[in-house]
């Protein structure tokens, strides 16, 4: 069987260009300018969440927005209306996928100059990209920077440390998948005993905590 997929993507949107999505649990970020989905008009660095269908209308100074998908399978590359590019930044296999019902969990990450995240796992897999500063992500023998724009998987199992830019303050978007019994709880988990007891400053906001439906698994085609 062949596990869901999460992707993030990044939709570009001229002023009033407008962009219809099929029903997925997802979330939207607002980047940069406004649009208006179901009624409600998103600014900088707000977010919608949902899993219905989806009708994204750029304002009058057009849009960047990044939207995280979950899938059970690749999605076709359709035909984009007029006034909107769209790339996919990165798409990622759930190899660890949580058992049972899940919960999908937006927020955004801030870490001050030179601050870092000790060896942690997560109860569940995720995308980030990073909004401003710079940060090394070590995991499994290997250590990748990465700067504004740039995003990357984490399984949630692996371990995983953070070391933020030394010059300027950080932060970036993720969106994870994880056990519905973690609904307004943390998935952070520190691997070494030592760790549990020096402070944490990095700075949390919830952008979605919702519950949603289980993708289902497709069978693999050789």
């Amino acid at each position: 069987m062949r596990p869901p997929i999460l992707r993030l993507c990044e939709d570009i949107l001229s002023n009033g260009a407008a962009l219809a999505l099929p029903p997925l649990p997802r979330m939207v970020f607002v980047v940069h300018g406004t649009v208006t989905i179901a009624e409600r008009v998103l600014r900088d660095g707000e977010a919608w969440h949902g899993e219905g269908s989806l009708a994204l209308l750029a304002g009058t100074a057009g849009a960047s927005v990044w939207r995280w998908e979950l899938a059970s399978q690749a999605i076709a590359a359709s035909a984009l209306p007029s006034g909107v590019r769209s790339t996919e930044k990165l798409v990622a296999q759930l190899q660890t996928l949580p058992d049972g019902e899940l919960l999908l969990r937006g927020d955004s990450v801030g870490f001050p100059a030179g601050g870092c995240a000790f060896l942690h796992r997560h109860r569940g897999p995720g995308i980030r990209c990073l909004i401003e500063g710079g940060i090394r992500i070590d995991t499994k023998g290997s250590s990748v920077s990465y700067g504004p724009g740039a995003a990357w998987y984490e399984s949630g199992p692996d371990a995983v440390f953070a070391q933020a830019a030394a010059d300027r303050p950080s932060w970036f978007i993720r969106v994870m998948i994880l056990p519905r019994e973690l609904l307004g709880k943390s998935s952070f988990q520190y691997v070494n005993e030592e760790d549990k007891t020096k402070p944490r400053i990095q700075q949390y906001k919830i952008l979605a905590d919702a519950p949603i439906a289980r993708p289902a698994q497709e069978n693999a085609i050789n």
